[in-house]
């Protein structure tokens, strides 16, 4: 192994961390990381004073650049984009945050879309990866006091959209379950008490297989969909306990292949959004273990 291959390695899972809450995307972000180490491994000088520096800086405009490109091609995808789900083993954490989960969580990143590219790169590499102003300056080429109104602006987005409320792994789970046996069940009224009034429900089926084409507002409207699926003998699916981007989530098979995800966020009484990644493009990498 040569020493810049030993260099990139040693970096690889905090730039891969980085790529994937910019793209949303693992593909995206593998694809990201071939090309820095492209540039690394052709171009990077030897007197560097931070190869660290260097690698984010490079990841950070390389996936600046990935994003805008999607953005633009965004009014051709068939129905909402929503991002590739992680499984356990692919998680992907800050190795200075351990302790944090929510930086990773489906609802979290589906919430990063809502940004600009540079005021994503700007939030996650200060709130996230705890790297200081200037440094944050240096990957975006931006003066400090820019990168700081890009800082406030996302925080003030990302606040408008996050849930305030926090819940323990446990209560997670046992909303799950409940919104799991109820939805199987096909009982309508069950289905919609689990829900909140101005719950939300998010398909991403990309236009390659069937999932609502807008997202779904409110309680009864859900409660009916669910009610529809279950009573549809065509659409015959398993579902499964499972971790969706280190959260306990859904998962449903037809025919024993992986057919869905299914996210949620919970107050810890009821269900206050649910997010179910449909599109086969981005299940084929999500591997059961």
């Amino acid at each position: 192994m040569t020493l810049s291959t030993h260099t990139f390695d040693q970096h690889r899972r905090r730039l891969t961390g980085i790529a994937y809450r910019m793209l949303g995307s693992r593909a995206d972000a593998d694809d990201v990381l071939q090309d820095a180490w492209l540039r690394w491994h052709e171009s990077a000088p030897a007197d560097l004073r931070s190869a660290e520096a260097w690698l984010v800086t490079a990841v950070t405009r390389l996936s600046i650049d990935r994003l805008r490109a999607r953005k633009a091609e965004a009014q051709h995808y068939v129905g909402p984009w929503l991002p590739e789900p992680l499984a356990e083993h692919d998680l992907i954490t800050p190795e200075s945050r351990l302790e944090r989960a929510d930086d990773l969580s489906f609802a979290f990143i589906a919430v990063l879309e809502r940004l600009s590219p540079d005021e994503r790169a700007a939030f996650l590499l200060r709130e996230v990866f705890d790297y200081d102003y200037p440094e944050v300056a240096q990957a975006l080429d931006k003066s400090e006091a820019a990168c700081r109104q890009l800082v406030h602006r996302a925080k003030t987005r990302v606040g408008e959209q996050q849930p305030r409320f926090t819940v323990d792994r446990e209560a997670h789970l046992r909303v799950l379950r409940r919104f799991m046996a109820a939805a199987q069940s096909g009982k309508r009224d069950d289905i919609e008490s689990l829900l909140a009034d101005d719950a939300i429900a998010v398909s991403d089926g990309g236009g390659k297989t069937w999932a609502t084409l807008k997202p779904l507002y409110g309680a009864s409207r859900i409660a009916w969909l669910y009610y529809a699926v279950a009573r549809n003998r065509d659409i015959a699916l398993e579902w499964r306990e499972g971790v969706v981007n280190g959260e306990p989530a859904i998962l449903r098979f037809r025919n024993g292949v992986l057919h869905s995800t299914l996210s949620i966020v919970t107050d810890g009484e009821r269900v206050r959004a649910l997010y179910g990644v449909l599109n086969p493009d981005k299940l084929g990498s999500f591997r059961i273990d």
